[in-house]
C-alpha cells in the first residue's frame, strides 16, 4: 500500500487524479478545502489530523508540519525505516500540493496583513522536502501535470528521471513563489524592490547569439519570446530582438490596416491604409533594399495575393494575427522563412543587463500635450503625416529623425550622434518627394539646424517633444520658414 499527500489551493483536476490513486490502491492523506473536495466526491482519504493526532490549529496556519508528514515525505528508504516504524510514520510516496495565490493576491492593493495571508508555509516546506527526497517520492506542483502522473500511476510508477523532472520543476516553483514574496517586501513604499529577483522559464537553447562564436538562449512562456514558427527555421538570437522591435511599432497602430518592417532593430519600412496588400507594398518601397532579409510584421490576416507578394522578397520572418490556408500553403516555397503568429501583449517591465547589473525600466501610462508652438496651424494632412512620423520615431534608434506623409514612412534618419545627421540620412534615404512632407524628432532640436535641413528637402510641418534653451530660436526659424510645428512635451530616446 502506497501513500498520497493531496493539498493543493487550485482544486483543478484533483478529484479526477484522487480517483486514479484509489484504483490502484494509493491511500490518501488530505485536510482542509482539498479534503472537502474529495469528501464532496465521495473519494475515501485520511485527514491529516487525525493521521498525526495534532490538530489543525491557528486557523490553518499549523495542519502538515508535523515529523509524521515530514518523516514520510524525507525518510529514506532502507535506511530510515526502523524510526519511521519506532514512531508511527507512514511513507509518503507521492506529494501533490499547489501553494497559495501569492503573486496574484500581493498585486491586488491589499494591506499588508491581508497579504501575509497568502504566504503558504506548510506547502512550500512539503514541495521542497519531496524535491529534496526525489529518489523515492514523486512530487506535483502543476495541475497540468495531472495527466503524466495518472499514466504513471496506472503504469505502476514513476521512473527516476520522471520524479527528478519533477523535482527541479518543484525547485523552480518555491524559487519563484519565494522570489515574488521577496519583491513584494522589499518593494514596500517604493516603486522598485531593493532586491529583485527574477525567475523566467521555458529557457531553449538557440543555435549562436548575435554572431556565431556567441552562445544563447531564448527564456519565456508567452508573448514573443513563447512564439514558435508556424514554418521555417527555429528562430534565432536576432530574429527575436528584430520581432520584438517591429511588434513594438506595430502595436501603435490600433486603427486601420498597418504594415512594419525592421532591419536591426530600426524600421525600414512603415505604412497604413485600408487593403493589407497595397499597404505591405507601401512599406517595402519605403527602402527595397533595406526589406531584403527583414522582419514584416502586420496587423491583418495575410491572405494568398499578401503571400505571395510577400514570396517576393527575401523575408526573415513575417509576423500576423492569423493567415488563411491557401497563404501558409504558398509560403511553403519560402521554407526558410519563419512565420508567426502575433501574439496577445504582456506588459512588464523592460530589463536590459550591463556590466554587473541589470537596468529596469517602466513605461507608467503618460499622456502627451500635443500644442501648436508656431504662428502657423498644421493642416489636417500635415497633422496626420506627424502623428505617424511621431509613432514610427518611438521605436527608432537615437538621434531619429522619421519623414511622413500620411500613409507611410518616406525617409528615416536612425542612430546617428547628431541630430542634423540623421537628417541629412532620412532625406538622402527618401526615394520619393519630400515635398509637403511632415517630420518627427525623438527628442528636442537644439538649434535650428535639423529643421532647416528638413524644409530645404521640402518638409513643411514637424513635431518634438521641445524643452531646449533655445526652443525660440527653433521657434523663430519655423516661422521664417512657414513650418508649422508642434512640441508633444514627451521625449523617446530608444538606446
Amino acid at each position: 500500500m502506497k501513500w498520497a499527500l493531496l493539498s493543493v489551493w487550485d482544486k483543478t483536476g484533483i478529484v479526477d487524479l484522487a480517483k486514479v490513486l484509489i484504483e490502484h490502491d494509493y491511500r490518501i492523506l488530505s485536510s482542509g478545502g482539498t479534503g472537502a473536495a474529495l469528501d464532496k466526491a465521495g473519494v475515501p482519504f485520511t485527514d491529516v489530523s487525525t493521521y498525526t493526532g495534532s490538530p489543525e490549529m491557528m486557523d490553518g496556519r499549523v495542519k502538515t508540519l508535523h515529523p509524521k508528514i515530514h518523516g514520510g515525505i524525507l525518510g529514506r528508504r532502507g535506511i530510515d525505516d526502523a524510526q519511521m516504524q519506532e514512531h508511527g510514520i507512514e511513507p509518503i510516496d507521492l506529494v501533490v500540493v499547489n501553494l497559495y495565490p501569492f503573486e496574484a493576491m500581493s498585486g491586488k492593493g491589499l494591506p499588508i496583513d491581508k497579504v501575509i495571508e497568502y504566504i503558504d508555509i506548510g506547502g512550500p516546506a512539503m514541495v521542497r522536502a519531496a524535491a529534496k527526497n526525489h529518489r523515492y517520492v514523486a512530487v506535483v506542483v502543476d495541475p497540468a501535470d495531472y495527466d503524466k502522473v495518472a499514466e504513471a500511476i496506472r503504469r505502476g510508477g514513476f521512473t527516476a528521471e520522471e520524479r527528478l523532472n519533477l523535482a527541479a520543476k518543484a525547485f523552480a516553483r518555491t524559487a519563484a513563489y519565494d522570489g515574488a514574496i521577496s519583491n513584494y517586501f522589499t518593494g514596500i513604499g517604493q516603486p522598485f524592490p531593493t532586491i529583485l529577483t527574477l525567475q523566467h522559464r521555458e529557457g531553449r537553447t538557440l543555435r549562436y547569439g548575435e554572431n556565431p562564436h556567441q552562445a544563447a538562449a531564448v527564456y519565456g512562456e508567452g508573448g514573443i519570446a513563447g512564439e514558435e514558427p508556424l514554418q521555417g527555421r527555429q528562430m534565432s538570437y536576432n530574429n527575436y530582438l528584430d520581432v520584438h522591435a517591429a511588434v513594438g511599432l506595430l502595436r501603435e497602430f490600433n486603427d486601420g490596416c498597418a504594415a512594419v518592417i525592421v532591419k536591426h532593430n530600426n524600421p525600414c519600412g512603415v505604412a497604413i491604409g485600408n487593403g493589407l496588400l497595397e499597404t505591405y507594398i507601401a512599406a517595402r518601397e519605403v527602402d527595397p533594399v533595406s526589406a531584403y532579409g527583414s522582419i514584416v510584421a502586420v496587423n491583418r490576416e495575410v491572405t494568398e495575393d499578401v503571400a505571395r507578394e510577400i514570396t517576393k522578397t527575401f523575408v526573415e520572418v513575417l509576423i500576423a494575427p492569423s493567415y488563411t490556408t491557401g497563404a501558409l500553403e504558398i509560403m511553403k516555397a519560402k521554407e526558410n522563412m519563419r512565420v508567426l503568429r502575433l501574439p496577445d501583449p504582456i506588459i512588464h517591465d523592460e530589463i536590459r543587463s550591463i556590466d554587473g547589473g541589470v537596468l529596469v525600466q517602466r513605461t507608467e501610462p503618460y499622456r502627451e500635450d500635443w500644442r501648436v508652438v508656431t504662428e502657423r496651424e498644421p493642416t489636417a494632412h500635415e497633422m496626420m503625416a506627424m502623428e505617424l512620423a511621431w509613432k514610427v520615431c518611438k521605436h527608432t534608434k537615437s538621434n531619429a529623425i522619421i519623414f511622413a506623409d500620411e500613409k507611410a514612412v518616406i525617409g528615416i534618419g536612425a542612430g546617428q550622434m547628431n541630430r542634423v545627421e540623421s537628417a541629412e540620412i532620412a532625406v538622402r534615404k527618401a526615394r520619393k518627394s519630400l515635398a509637403g512632407s511632415a517630420v518627427a524628432s525623438d527628442a528636442f532640436l537644439p538649434f535650428p539646424d535639423t529643421l532647416e535641413v528638413a524644409a530645404a528637402a521640402g518638409a513643411t510641418a514637424l513635431v518634438q517633444p521641445g524643452g531646449s534653451i533655445r526652443d525660440q530660436e527653433v521657434i523663430d526659424a519655423a516661422n521664417r520658414l512657414n513650418v508649422a510645428m508642434i512640441f508633444t512635451g514627451v521625449r523617446h530616446f530608444r538606446h
